[in-house]
């Protein structure tokens, strides 16, 4: 990975869209789980201020790495520079679906 890459990670959080931006992504030792870490958040000299990207920032500001499970990424992108992070609803008209998990809480069937 070089120093200058940035990656857009795109992903699953209870029933939301996270897009967020990083410069180190790995596999994780943690079976099932992506790493992030080293988070990229706009600058706080700009004028105009995303109440989203602020969302996620503080959300995000205490955390030095996150796991986020395989199966919840959408999509990672490797990007020359970083753009604004987001948090989208998932509207019922949109064909997203996270990847079926049956856990140990799941119903079984009889067949």
């Amino acid at each position: 990975m070089s120093d200058k890459s940035v990656y857009k990670v795109i992903f699953f959080n209870r029933s939301q869209v996270y897009e967020i931006f990083a410069k180190a992504i790995y596999q994780s030792e943690m079976y099932g789980f992506i790493e992030v870490e080293e988070f990229v958040f706009g600058e706080r000299s700009n004028l105009v201020v995303d109440p989203g990207e602020e969302k996620l920032k503080s959300e995000f500001a205490d955390v030095k790495r996150s796991y986020i499970p395989m199966q919840a990424i959408i999509r990672i992108d490797e990007v020359e520079k970083h753009g604004t992070s987001k948090v989208s609803d998932i509207k019922a008209s949109e064909n997203v679906a996270t990847f079926p998990f049956q856990g140990g809480n799941a119903p079984k069937s009889d067949s």
